[in-house]
């Protein structure tokens, strides 16, 4: 009897189940802009990087330049033919997942910084930061043209950029979460930069102490801004 217990223990530890801590979201995905992905029906935001938006031009030796759909192309580019696999770290107030997403062996999140296609967001994730100081000292992509940071550019544009985007559906789950990320931003240039302002009370992130008029929107637009 306890050689049959030595045997039995190892095998029932084997099938108790242990808590893991992220979302795996895998398949083929499309490029929406510069930073986010469409992955059969979900919305994904990259970590750390934001993009110019896809309707965004740039100044460049003089001319305009589409460096949102540039960097929209750079993207689409690099994950054509390619299984895609994104590991979910939060949600943002768009109700989109947000995730750091390889391409085979690539983060694209890098590769948008490394090209100079993407800017880092270093109050979300330092991964990216070096990438980024290497394309902007050698003036690659965005950083040999004259731009508005996506973040400002959007504040500009609240009309298009400040519509909450509908729900995405609830992936199929592996390596399951044992609770929903939180969604906290320490002030509202943090929420801006996440194209996630403004923020409604009750929605995630919102906190009073954002919200400087007590009117139950925090990190509302920026008035008489052009």
């Amino acid at each position: 009897m306890l050689h049959r217990m030595r045997w039995l223990l190892p095998l029932a530890l084997a099938l108790v189940p242990t808590p893991a801590f992220a979302q795996l979201i895998t398949g083929k995905a499309y490029a929406i802009d510069g930073d986010t992905l469409e992955m059969d029906g979900f919305r994904i935001r990259l970590l750390g990087v934001d993009a110019p938006e896809a309707d965004q031009t740039c100044l460049r030796e003089g001319s305009d330049w589409a460096c949102g759909q540039a960097s929209k192309a750079t993207l689409a580019g690099m994950i054509e033919g390619t299984q895609v696999e994104c590991e979910q770290r939060g949600h943002d107030n768009f109700r989109r997942i947000v995730a750091v997403c390889r391409a085979g062996a690539i983060d694209v999140a890098d590769e948008q910084a490394r090209l100079g296609m993407a800017v880092a967001l270093p109050d979300f994730s330092l991964a990216y930061v070096e990438s980024a100081a290497l394309a902007r000292a050698n003036r690659i992509g965005i950083w040999g043209s004259q731009f508005q940071m996506p973040a400002d550019y959007r504040a500009a544009h609240p009309e298009k950029y400040n519509k909450a985007a509908p729900p995405s559906p609830q992936p199929a789950v592996r390596n399951s979460p044992s609770s929903r990320p939180a969604v906290f931003y320490r002030n509202c240039n943090e929420a801006r930069a996440a194209g996630a302002a403004p923020l409604h009370r009750g929605q995630p992130g919102y906190r009073p102490e954002m919200d400087g008029d007590n009117d139950g929107i925090a990190c509302e637009p920026y008035r008489g801004r052009r």
